[in-house]
């Protein structure tokens, strides 16, 4: 099977060709994780494909709660979005915990 003028991104199962024995081969990108890409998808497909880039992480943001148990956030952004099923973009927000300690928190009734 050839991946000639059918190279798709993500999983797409109408993306594929005949393979060899009656087997289906595909041309999506997902076939990288699943074994069964046509034989010549790296050389047609992921010779074009661009794979998402993603600045540095920001600031963490204050405790969403001034006394006691909250949560903080921090996010990034994308640079360069993926292309033509190149890799996918990673996580772009975090969060953690934090516990708030403002002063007026052991005097507050």
């Amino acid at each position: 099977g050839s991946c000639r003028h059918r190279c798709c991104p993500g999983r797409n199962n109408a993306c594929w060709a005949p393979g060899t024995r009656r087997a289906l081969c595909y041309c999506d990108s997902y076939c990288q994780r699943t074994g069964d890409c046509c034989h010549d998808y790296h050389a047609t497909c992921r010779r074009a494909a661009v794979g998402c880039a993603v600045g540095p992480w920001g600031p963490w943001s204050g405790c969403s709660s001034p006394c006691g148990v909250g949560s903080r956030a921090r996010s990034r952004q994308v640079t360069v979005p993926p292309r033509l099923g190149g890799e996918p973009c990673p996580d772009l927000k975090q969060r953690r915990g934090c516990l708030g300690e403002h002063p007026t928190c052991g005097t507050a009734r």
